[in-house]
């Protein structure tokens, strides 16, 4: 995964999330769990393009020797 793709799609998400937060009136309570999951999600997504998480689940541990 190319480091500029992860820097664009975290701007972008980033610019999403504020604009939700800016001009959609919600409650706060809401509004974080919004941003909990987003985060979350990012989170979640970097660890799969980055290898270490697998699809199958798994956590890819790196080996002493």
């Amino acid at each position: 995964m190319p480091l500029i793709n992860v820097v664009l799609t975290l701007i972008v998400v980033g610019v999403i999330l504020w604009l939700i937060n800016t001009y959609i009136p919600m409650q706060g309570t809401i509004k974080k769990i919004l941003n909990i999951v987003v985060v979350i999600a990012v989170i979640l997504w970097l660890l799969y393009g980055f290898g270490v998480i697998s699809n199958s689940g798994g956590v890819h541990m790196p080996v002493v020797k």
